[in-house]
Formats: structure tokens, sequence, C-alpha cells
């Protein structure tokens, strides 16, 4: 089976993605260029990005190394989501869906602790004389 149909993909697409560098050229030479295993989890993953809304040049980004994950899909009504509100104080509040910030929730934790040390210092410099 052709490359291009295995992964769903325009073969033009293909030729694309490999002139970029985003995908590894076959191994050979016209006709008798192959490709592999790591090619099609190559246009897989590239795929997967593109079709999340990830621009190419991030995808090139994302490819040479770069952590961050693939921004969430914009929400839409209907979409079920679990916030979590810290009061920190009368009027005050810090609101976060972890997922969507990508945070585990000992990370969440970490930040909700980190916030109200900060606020107890400031509120502690502003008693002081």
């Amino acid at each position: 089976m052709p490359m291009a149909a295995l992964v769903d993909l325009p073969k033009r697409t293909v030729r694309y993605y490999i002139q970029l560098g985003l995908v590894d050229r076959p191994d050979g030479e016209t006709r008798a260029a192959r490709y592999g295993p790591r090619h099609v989890e190559q246009l897989l993953q590239v795929r997967k990005w593109s079709d999340a809304g990830v621009s190419l040049e991030r995808i090139r980004e994302l490819l040479s190394g770069e952590a961050p994950p693939v921004p969430p899909r914009p929400r839409a009504a209907g979409t079920v989501e679990l916030w979590s509100h810290l009061v920190i104080a009368d009027g005050l509040e810090l609101s976060m869906e972890a997922g969507r910030a990508g945070l585990s929730p000992d990370e969440s934790r970490e930040i909700f602790n980190g916030v109200m040390a900060l606020y107890r210092n400031i509120k502690n410099k502003g008693n002081q004389p």
C-alpha cells in the first residue's frame, strides 16, 4: 500500500512535509525509495498536530525538541470541565482548569500553596510599620 494512502494524506502533502523537514527523506532514490515504520509514525504525528490546528512552523519546533503540549481544541457548547477555585480572601479567588493548563494534581496544589504564601507575604508587609 502506498505511504500516502496508509496515513490518509495526499502524496503531494507527504512530499511537502519531507521538503519542509517535518518527515525524514525516504531510504533510497526515486522509484526505489522506501518508507518504513518511522516515516509512518512521523507522518501520523504531523497529521495529528496539524488536525488539531497547530501551524507547520510550530510542528517543526515541537519536532526539534520543544516540550509544550498541543493546545486543547476550542471549547464548544456542552463541554464539561472540572474547575478548581481557591478562595484566597473575600473577593479574591483563583480559578483553574488543570487539564487545560497541563498541570498535574501535585502541580495544581503547588500553585495554590504558592499563591496563598504570596498573599500572606503581601498582607504581612502591609501590616508592618
